[in-house]
């Protein structure tokens, strides 16, 4: 019998897989590294976070994304944003480095038996474990504008649909979403030759300003202090604190999770978005057709009217909605026994990523609204595989427990390069 499967090989599962090996739990990991990152993230993206807050995490930091890149005479430098084939790279480097028993099958079901649990693979074979963490990444939880659902993939897709933009060429493309994605994909579709158009809700677009210098006058860090989510103290409440978080309420963590860090383009994109793309803000979208084979959208304009845009194709850059109904692997009974945060539909979880059926742990995007807007980036990894490992360890029979590990990594004012 296996101490943990591990569901799941992005940044959360191969970091939890890489600190379960180090802690000596006999651990499965399943899935195909990065997958999201090579498969569903256009080429020519850029990180919006910085290198440093960037690194997969393993105990001993030793596989970091400053030390990847600095091997191979790439640059990881605070300020200059990282490609996304870079980062991928980085995590695959991660996965031969630090995750033993890493197996590219995806999972089919994971269901409870007798006390233990039982995942079994797409290709049928069943492994018995005592507990089981799903790290399943955001695919799952793809949201589209009600408005959108029912028409046909050949004229509406969401941003993560995509790899290659280039097959947009020359044509009429409206992207729905305010965000970095909807921001990026409106831009590189710009570049690759087409024609978009950016459709938001908002009145205006935020923009992040350029990062302030790792190196700075000690009152001005204090005022205004980094964090492996950006600058300022509420941010470094989201990024440094995700115990604490966990400790409110649970209505007051769900409009956390809902409204911290909500919408908002990366600087180094600003210059070439608002000189390729028209952005139509202050649009509500009320209404999509098929009409011969493109699209008409119908939507509220700023002065209360209705203005109609008639397109090839929509992109939808609007995110992922954790939600446990669309968990389809996860056996209905379990899913419908968990207990839920504030009646919402993510998991309530323990202090160690515990989900109230034991055994059953979760982590990243399922975990945000438990633990605050760090669960949503990379970030986020190190806090949640030092502490759902160490739990694991904790009920595992006949098992030390693990040494304390280091404090977590700092930004310094020489960042790794």
């Amino acid at each position: 019998m296996l101490d943990l499967v591990i569901v799941g090989a992005g940044p959360y599962g191969l970091s939890i897989a890489a600190h379960a090996a180090a802690a000596g739990l006999r651990a499965r990991t399943f899935g195909r590294p990065m997958a999201s990152w090579r498969d569903h993230m256009p080429s020519g993206m850029f990180l919006k976070s910085e290198p440093w807050s960037s690194n997969l995490s393993d105990p001993g930091r030793a596989h970091t994304l400053g030390g990847y890149c600095q091997g191979r005479g790439l640059v990881a430098e605070h300020g200059t944003p990282v490609p996304i084939d870079t980062f991928t790279d980085y995590g695959l480097w991660f996965a031969r480095q630090a995750v033993p028993e890493l197996d590219e099958r995806l999972v089919g079901s994971v269901a409870p038996a007798d006390g233990h649990w039982h995942v079994t693979t797409e290709d049928g074979e069943t492994l018995t474990t005592r507990a089981v963490v799903l790290a399943v990444g955001v695919m799952p939880f793809v949201n589209l504008p009600a408005e959108l659902r029912d028409l046909p993939s050949d004229l509406v897709t969401h941003s993560s649909d995509h790899r290659d933009l280039t097959r947009f060429t020359g044509l009429d493309v409206t992207v729905v979403g305010g965000g970095q994605a909807a921001l990026e994909t409106a831009t590189l579709l710009a570049e690759a030759g087409a024609a978009p158009r950016l459709l938001a809700r908002a009145d205006r677009l935020n923009w992040n300003t350029p990062p302030q210098p790792l190196d700075r006058p000690l009152l001005r860090a204090l005022r205004d202090p980094h964090c492996g989510l950006g600058t300022g103290w509420p941010s470094w409440v989201w990024s440094e604190t995700p115990w604490l978080v966990r400790r409110l309420p649970a209505t007051l963590r769900l409009r956390i999770n809902e409204a911290a860090l909500g919408p908002a383009g990366a600087w180094w994109l600003r210059e070439r978005c608002e000189e390729r793309v028209p952005l139509l803000l202050a649009r509500r979208l009320r209404a999509a057709h098929a009409q011969s084979g493109r699209v008409r959208l119908e939507t509220t304009a700023p002065d209360g009217g209705t203005e109609t845009y008639v397109t090839d194709h929509v992109i939808a850059a609007t995110g992922f909605v954790p939600d446990l109904d669309r968990l389809t692997l996860l056996d209905p009974a379990a899913r419908s026994a968990l207990r839920t945060l504030g009646g919402g539909r993510a998991p309530d979880l323990s202090a160690g990523f515990r989900s109230s059926l034991p055994g059953l742990y979760f982590a990243g995007l399922l975990a945000a609204p438990a633990f605050g807007p760090a669960m949503r980036f990379v970030h986020g990894a190190t806090y949640t595989a030092e502490r759902l490992v160490h739990s694991v360890r904790r009920a595992t029979p006949s098992r030390p427990l693990p040494r304390p590990t280091a404090a977590p990594e700092q930004p310094t004012a020489k960042p790794v390069s």
